[in-house]
């Protein structure tokens, strides 16, 4: 299990976009998240196992985490299709229709836990009902208790499924309850009572003010902190984000961004105005017409390959010319810059004086 302070990089369909599992490695990464929803559409789990698993198929000696599918369900359903609404929930799991092509799928905790295991990563996460923001309290309430339900299920699946392989696989249990403090409290109690080998904090990504999801994290983390499990954050992962939660006991997030931001022109820079970092979240926009004849890399104290050998102005000229190069040479730049900077915190996390000065160098606080 994951013990101490990790960033995992998002490869949806079993690739970091625009990386190579080479490029991976030499970054530091050790772990990256793919998705269930969308490998059992394309190419299927079925397709993946014959090939010896989403290691083998994709290249990637390393760790691979899986979701449940159920955070893509949830919001790729919210909306009409040409066949209406997209999903339909009931207690046994939910009816949905591929974005893809509209085909009718029916995905229950038992399904997405064999497609899990059929995937072959290390580590699984239980089916969830994950409620859009705003929802009342009476629904979250309602899609709490089937989260709960199918917890229970997906658990008991994949310990009668692990009894059977060599290779063990760990699962995460998740805890829901939207922004209502007392059903995150109580979703909070309810997993870490259940025996998964690590827990999981979900729904707190989903078009919610940030001091939103920062509260519901903190009403759950407590709870979680004593059963001293490895505990993952769903979809989050900004810089302050990372001081915060891993010095709040948090051991691992999972975001696109790093990759997200390069695909978009951004790249992750830290100067010597704190103020101005803050304001930016740490990130410039390389088609601004000031870095045109900017012989600098994107950042002078980065020690990846792309800020060694490119300058801004030459990485400016290559996503101005939508030349494919420059998504792979910004995202390897970003990811490196992550990757690097929680390196620094795994250094400091368990000496407090150390952690508060460099979190103070960064955030001023």
């Amino acid at each position: 299990m994951l013990t101490h302070p990790t960033f995992i990089p998002v490869g949806t369909l079993g690739s970091v976009k625009s990386l190579t599992p080479q490029d991976l490695k030499n970054i530091g990464v050790e772990i990256f998240f793919s998705n269930t929803y969308h490998l059992y559409l394309q190419p299927g789990e079925k397709t993946v196992k014959k090939m010896g698993g989403l290691h083998k198929f994709s290249g990637w000696n390393g760790k691979i985490i899986t979701d449940s599918g159920g955070f893509q369900v949830f919001s790729l359903g919210k909306n009409k299709g040409k066949q209406g609404r997209l999903i339909k929930i009931t207690e046994e799991g939910v009816e949905f229709r591929s974005h893809l092509d509209g085909s009718l799928h029916f995905l229950t905790p038992e399904k997405s836990i064999s497609i899990q295991h059929d995937l072959g990563a290390n580590y699984l996460i239980a089916f969830d009902e994950c409620v859009p923001y705003p929802s009342s309290q009476r629904y979250t309430k309602e899609a709490l208790g089937r989260t709960h339900r199918w917890a229970k299920r997906s658990l008991a699946h994949h310990q009668k499924l692990n009894k059977n392989q060599k290779k063990k696989q760990a699962i995460y249990g998740v805890v829901q309850g939207g922004y209502y403090k007392n059903l995150r409290q109580l979703s909070a109690d309810f997993i870490s009572s259940l025996d998964f080998d690590g827990l999981a904090i979900g729904g707190v990504s989903v078009g919610e003010p940030k001091n939103k999801m920062r509260e519901a994290v903190s009403w759950a983390l407590p709870t979680l902190l004593k059963t001293k499990k490895p505990i993952h954050l769903l979809g989050v992962g900004e810089i302050d984000d990372l001081f915060d939660f891993f010095e709040a006991g948090v051991t691992s997030m999972d975001c696109t961004i790093p990759t997200r931001l390069g695909r978009s022109g951004h790249f992750f820079y830290r100067s010597k105005n704190q103020k101005e970092d803050l304001k930016n979240r740490f990130h410039q926009d390389i088609t601004k017409a000031r870095f045109q004849k900017d012989s600098q890399p994107l950042d002078p104290n980065c020690s990846c390959p792309v800020c060694k050998n490119h300058s801004r102005a030459y990485l400016r000229h290559l996503f101005k010319s939508h030349e494919l190069l420059s998504y792979r040479l910004l995202s390897y730049h970003n990811l490196h810059f992550i990757i690097s900077l929680v390196g620094e915190i795994r250094k400091t996390i368990d000496t407090p004086q150390k952690f508060k000065s460099l979190k103070s160098s960064w955030l001023g606080r």
